[in-house]
């Protein structure tokens, strides 16, 4: 299977290094393209498929194309590609907002999966949910998902608006535990820890928290009940936060990025 990867940021790097890491592709089989010179001979240098410049060199050798650029980006992609395409082609967009139904309109493809990843899937701890038109077939599908799998974990969701929905918790989640993170070191630096102090106090709790969570099946707030005493000191920042209803300006947070994702597609 020929894999063309158009555009060569973080995400696109990152879903080349993953595929070949894993083993699931070779450099072989590994074709991007990257509009920008400089940035070109930048990933020619990191050995992970050979590098184009031009559409007309690559896109008509390639079973999957994945579409790894901006946004507002895509109209002037699609123009571009459109005669150098078939119908036999996959395409797969991690573009956010942009709808399934833009692109197959755009490029006149019946094949397409969009997917929503987040940031860590730089690491291999990436979550994913993608979807697809009815063309795609199951075979495809599959070959896809052991792909996004590189990264992490990917889940089907049988509705688009779903990729919405998914943009607004796992894509732009990681902001959110960063944001909340941020608040704790500087409490902690406050309190007197040095920042390499707060570093690490904060970035543990954290990964520990997550790892006890994913160990058990307990829920978030019976592991706060578990950790809370009768007047203690969980229980008084536990007021705290609900009292400034800290947790019903987080789903407001996500129900803004929500309306954002969906004013993409619209746009």
């Amino acid at each position: 299977m020929q894999i063309l990867i158009i555009g060569g940021g973080n995400m696109g790097l990152t879903y080349a290094q993953s595929f070949l890491r894993s083993h699931i592709t070779s450099k072989e089989n590994m074709m991007i393209l990257e509009k920008s010179p400089e940035k070109a001979v930048e990933l020619a240098k990191k050995d992970i498929g050979t590098v184009y410049g031009n559409a007309e060199d690559c896109i008509q050798g390639a079973d999957l194309v994945i579409f790894a650029v901006k946004p507002q980006d895509s109209s002037g992609l699609f123009e571009y590609i459109r005669p150098l395409i078939s119908d036999q082609q996959v395409f797969l967009s991690i573009m956010a907002g942009v709808k399934i139904e833009t692109i197959s309109k755009a490029l006149n493809a019946k094949k397409i999966i969009r997917a929503m990843p987040n940031l860590p899937a730089q690491i291999g701890m990436g979550m994913t949910a993608y979807t697809s038109s009815d063309e795609v077939t199951r075979i495809e599908l599959v070959m896809v998902q052991n792909l996004l799998n590189t990264t992490g974990k990917a889940v089907y969701v049988e509705n688009e608006n779903f990729i919405d929905a998914a943009t607004a918790i796992s894509g732009s989640g990681p902001a959110y535990v960063w944001f909340f993170m941020d608040a704790m070191m500087e409490a902690a630096r406050g309190m007197g820890f040095s920042e390499s102090e707060s570093e690490l106090l904060v970035s543990q709790t954290f990964r520990g928290a997550v790892e006890l969570y994913s160990k058990t099946n307990f829920s978030c707030e019976e592991w706060i009940r578990r950790v809370s005493s009768r007047g203690g000191t969980t229980e008084a920042a536990m007021k705290t936060y609900r009292s400034n209803a800290v947790h019903e300006d987080i789903i407001a947070g996500a129900q803004a990025a929500l309306d954002r994702a969906i004013e993409l597609g619209k746009n």
